[in-house]
């Protein structure tokens, strides 16, 4: 690992722990044993490696995306996997989201990006449900407007959850991906055919 992969390493490690608001790129080298100024010649402020830990996230999330868009044949377990693997991801980030408003309003560039983003999910999740009809997990009937609100109730949970885990469920990391998968996956429930309610209910609802 060179200086700017660990640099970004512990950024994000200290960012997860203790905020967003808090660390700044001296707290970084001095975690790094590093001087400041070899830190500032990598990164000249610390909003440039959150730009770059926000592109992290994002392409790991476009990576997932184009694995679940290029399968042919889907199963329900396929879309918990997906479910849980953003999840995963997300907490791994987790102090974009929890300090996601001030973020943005301090980084213009990565409020921009994340409204192209917003813009491209939707419909790539409305592919991904396309194909979950195809396959018959999904119902074929579901009305347009009921997909569209879907998209953007998945937008409001995966973007907010993690404040609401850090507020209210206060669950370690793992507690808490598995609880919030399974509160995604219930907004799938009244989509799926008869057949897979009842897989789901023997699979996932204890």
């Amino acid at each position: 690992m060179n200086t700017k992969e660990k640099i970004l390493a512990k950024a994000l490690e200290l960012f997860n722990e203790r905020g967003y608001n808090t660390i700044t790129t001296r707290h970084i080298a001095a975690e790094l044993k590093i001087s400041a100024g070899n830190l500032h010649y990598h990164f000249k402020h610390s909003e440039d490696i959150i730009k770059i830990l926000f592109s992290e996230l994002t392409l790991k999330m476009d990576e997932l995306l184009n694995h679940m868009k290029s399968m042919e044949e889907t199963t329900l377990e396929d879309l918990y996997r997906f479910t849980y693997s953003t999840c995963e991801i997300f907490y791994s980030y987790r102090f974009i989201f929890i300090s996601f408003v001030d973020i943005l309003k301090n980084i213009p560039e990565i409020e921009y990006q994340y409204e192209g983003i917003n813009f491209s999910r939707k419909e790539e999740f409305q592919m991904i449900f396309s194909g979950f009809q195809k396959n018959d997990i999904f119902q074929k009937d579901i009305p347009a407007f009921v997909v569209d609100c879907l998209t953007e109730q998945i937008f409001i949970i995966t973007d907010n959850w993690l404040t609401h885990n850090r507020l209210i469920s206060k669950l370690d990391q793992q507690e808490a991906i598995q609880h919030y998968t399974l509160l995604q996956m219930n907004l799938f429930y009244p989509l799926l055919n008869k057949k897979q309610q009842k897989l789901y209910e023997e699979q996932y609802i204890r």
